[in-house]
C-alpha cells in the first residue's frame, strides 16, 4: 500500500511541475525585440528630420497610425482615425524697435511677447502699458514667468546683471513661440537696459505674426475584457516629436532624439503588440504618442481634456529608456515614487525577476514635472514616468548625437518586458494604485 502510494504521490507531483512549467511559459512577457529595433529605427531615421515641424512630426505621426493599424488598436472614442488632430499657435516677432529717452536699444538686448500685430507705443499713451523696472537684486525667473503669458501691456527694462538669463530666455524665444491658445490682445516688451533713476521716456514699434499650426497625438484603444472594469483605462505614453534641425555639429544638423524618445515611443508600440495578442485585459488600455512635449507639453495637456481623468486608473509614460541607468543593467526608475503606490505595485509584481524598479535618482532635475504625465497626475491620476536615462552626465540629450548606435537595444527591451510585466495586476484590476494628491506645479 505505501509502494502504491508513494507512486500515486510521485505521479501528481511530476504532473504538478510540468502543468506548473507550462503555465510558467504560457504567462512568460515575450516582447517582439524585432518590433522595439525596427520601430526604433525608423523613427531615429534621418528621413524623419528629427520628428518636428509639418514634415517630420508628420511622417512620424503617419507611420505610428500605421502600426496601430497593423496591430488591430480600436480608434479613440469620438475619433475616425488613430490621429487625434489640434491646433496651437505660433507667434513670431518679424519687427522691434525700443528707444528709451531718445537713445535706441540694441536688437539683441531686446525681446517681446505680443498677440496683437502692430505696436506703436510712447510712455504718454492713455491708457499707458505699465513699465516694470527690473533691478540687479531682483529674481529674474520669478518677474519674468507671468509676463510671458501677458493680460495687460507692459515694458520691462532689464538691469544689464540679468544679462545671462535674459540671453537665455532670448535664445528660448527667437524661433517663435507656440502656445496651445490663441494668445489674447496683449503684449510684453523686455529691454536690457540700465534705467539709473533717469526719466522713463520710451517709444515702441513692432509687428507680430500669429498663425495657427496643426498637430496630432496618435492614439489607439485595447478595449478591456471585463464588463465591469472596460470602463476603467490604463495609459501607456510617450512622446514622438523631437527638436527637428539644429546648428550643424560635424555635418551632422539632424536631432534624431533616439533615445528621446523614440525609444519610449517604440515602447508604446510594442506593449500594445504585446497586450493585443494576449486578449485578457481587464481594463481598457489606451496607448498614445504624445505630440509637441519639446515644446511645452501640449500633445499631453490637449489629450488630458478629451479623457476623463476618474477614469484613468494609472499612466505608464515611458520616457528615454534607451540606455542602461545608474543602477545597472534590467533596472530603472519611476518619477514622483513617493507620491502614490504605483511604484510598489510595479516593484511586487516583478518579485523573483532579474529587473528592478528605484525611485528617480536625480529629485533636483524635477523630472516628474518634465514629461508628459505632470498633467494627469495634477488631475489625481496615479501618472508616472519610467525612464533608464542618466541625465545629469547624458552628453546626448538634446544633441545632434542621439543616435541609435548610442543606444543598448537588448536592455531596452528588458525594460519594456518589465514594464509589461509589472503592469499586469493593474491591467487585470486586481491592483489599483493610489489618487495623487497634490501633486505641485509644473517646473518647466
Amino acid at each position: 500500500m505505501k509502494s502504491i502510494t508513494f507512486i500515486v504521490v510521485f505521479v501528481w507531483a511530476a504532473f504538478t511541475c510540468l502543468a506548473q512549467k507550462k503555465t510558467s511559459a504560457t504567462t512568460a512577457v515575450v516582447i517582439s525585440a524585432a518590433t522595439v529595433e525596427r520601430v526604433e529605427k525608423t523613427l531615429a531615421a534621418d528621413a524623419m528630420q528629427g520628428r518636428a515641424g509639418q514634415v517630420g512630426g508628420l511622417l512620424a505621426a503617419k507611420f505610428l497610425a500605421a502600426e496601430f493599424n497593423r496591430i488591430g488598436l480600436q480608434k479613440f472614442p469620438g475619433l475616425t482615425s488613430y490621429e487625434q488632430i489640434f491646433t496651437a499657435y505660433e507667434t513670431r516677432t518679424t519687427a522691434l524697435y525700443v528707444m528709451l529717452n531718445n537713445v535706441p536699444i540694441a536688437k539683441e538686448k531686446t525681446l517681446l511677447v505680443s498677440g496683437q500685430p502692430h505696436l506703436n507705443w510712447a510712455e504718454d499713451d492713455d491708457p499707458a502699458a505699465r513699465v516694470i523696472v527690473l533691478g540687479a537684486e531682483a529674481n529674474f525667473s520669478k518677474v519674468i514667468r507671468p509676463l510671458l503669458e501677458p493680460s495687460e501691456n507692459i515694458v520691462v527694462f532689464v538691469d544689464p546683471a540679468h544679462e545671462e538669463a535674459f540671453k537665455k530666455l532670448s535664445r528660448r524665444l527667437q524661433s517663435g513661440q507656440l502656445r496651445p491658445e490663441k494668445p489674447g490682445p496683449f503684449s510684453t516688451v523686455l529691454a536690457l537696459v540700465a534705467v539709473n533713476n533717469n526719466p522713463i521716456h520710451y517709444r515702441v514699434a513692432a509687428n507680430t505674426t500669429v498663425h495657427a499650426v496643426e498637430m496630432r497625438n496618435v492614439v489607439g484603444v485595447l478595449p478591456g475584457q471585463d464588463q465591469n472594469r472596460a470602463n476603467e483605462q490604463v495609459v501607456f505614453s510617450a512622446h514622438y516629436d523631437h527638436l527637428g534641425i539644429l546648428p550643424a555639429v560635424a555635418g551632422d544638423s539632424i536631432a534624431n532624439g533616439a533615445d528621446d524618445d523614440a525609444s519610449g515611443t517604440s515602447a508604446v508600440v510594442a506593449l500594445a503588440e504585446y497586450f493585443k495578442k494576449q486578449k485578457n485585459n481587464a481594463r481598457t488600455l489606451v496607448f498614445v504618442a504624445f505630440a509637441a512635449e519639446e515644446i511645452g507639453g501640449f500633445g499631453s495637456q490637449y489629450f488630458s481634456r478629451q479623457i476623463s481623468a476618474q477614469q484613468v486608473v494609472a499612466m505608464f509614460n515611458i520616457e528615454m529608456i534607451g540606455k542602461p541607468a545608474k543602477f545597472g543593467p534590467n533596472t530603472a526608475f519611476i518619477t514622483g515614487y513617493d507620491k502614490s503606490d504605483f511604484g510598489k505595485i510595479l516593484q511586487r509584481n516583478l518579485a523573483g525577476s532579474a529587473f528592478r524598479f528605484e525611485p528617480d535618482p536625480y529629485p533636483e532635475q524635477q523630472l516628474f514635472y518634465r514629461s508628459d504625465n505632470a498633467t494627469l497626475a495634477r488631475l489625481g491620476v496615479p501618472a508616472h514616468t519610467i525612464s533608464t536615462d542618466q541625465i545629469p552626465t547624458d552628453n546626448l540629450y538634446h544633441s545632434v548625437d542621439d543616435e541609435v548606435e548610442s543606444l543598448n537595444l537588448k536592455n531596452m527591451t528588458a525594460v519594456i518586458t518589465a514594464i509589461a510585466q509589472s503592469a499586469a495586476s493593474i491591467i487585470s484590476g486586481k491592483d489599483t494604485p493610489t489618487r495623487i494628491v497634490n501633486a505641485g506645479t509644473d517646473a518647466r
